[in-house]
């Protein structure tokens, strides 16, 4: 699965050299740029991040996600949530568990058009798949009411169990109001930009 994925990638790479990609960064470029525009983000300095993040959004998933959270927000560029689906979508097929999530999310929500929890279910289940705690917690719910998925609360409590373990409070309740044991919140790694 993960060779799969990472011919997915390369071959997205590839055919963004072919399509006249002028520069080609080694990884380490990359990360100065990425950081550069995380830093302007945090900065404050939206129109600056949005620029270097489009800069190496052929290049950098995490570049491609920062990208379309900024178009889904309208930071440093106009709002735009047809294209902020669209480069989450990018994102999201490469394997970007919080891209997964994002988009899931932004078609929950119908940010783009109207709600479509039948799309969003199967982005939900990669990023809970790969540990994404939120993700984790919305696929609760979907197995908890039933919603799109046949009904299954000890599988509910399962994801509610690992959202929680991450500090992800309404997975708590819910696994509380289920009668679960609540785990102990596990250290919390910084929240991912932007």
């Amino acid at each position: 699965m993960h060779m799969r994925l990472f011919a997915i990638y390369l071959s997205g790479i590839c055919v963004a050299f072919a399509g006249g990609c002028a520069t080609a960064h080694d990884t380490e470029e990359l990360k100065a740029i990425f950081d550069k525009g995380l830093a302007a983000y945090d900065a404050g300095r939206y129109d600056e991040a949005f620029k270097t993040f489009h800069s190496i959004d052929d290049e950098d998933v995490a570049a491609m996600r920062n990208e379309g959270l900024m178009l889904r927000k309208g930071l440093g560029t106009p709002k735009d949530p047809k294209a902020a689906e669209d480069m989450l979508a990018r994102a999201a097929e490469v394997g970007l568990p919080t891209a997964q999530y994002d988009l899931a999310e932004m078609l929950l929500n119908g940010e783009a058009g109207p709600p479509d929890p039948k799309r969003a279910l199967p982005l939900l289940v990669q990023a809970a798949t790969a540990h994404h705690p939120i993700a984790e917690y919305r696929l609760g719910r979907f197995y908890e009411d039933g919603t799109l998925v046949e009904k299954d609360l000890n599988f509910a409590k399962t994801l509610y169990t690992a959202a929680a373990a991450a500090g992800v409070q309404d997975a708590r309740e819910r696994l509380v109001a289920l009668g679960g044991s609540v785990p102990e919140t596990l250290p919390q790694s910084p929240p991912g930009k932007p």
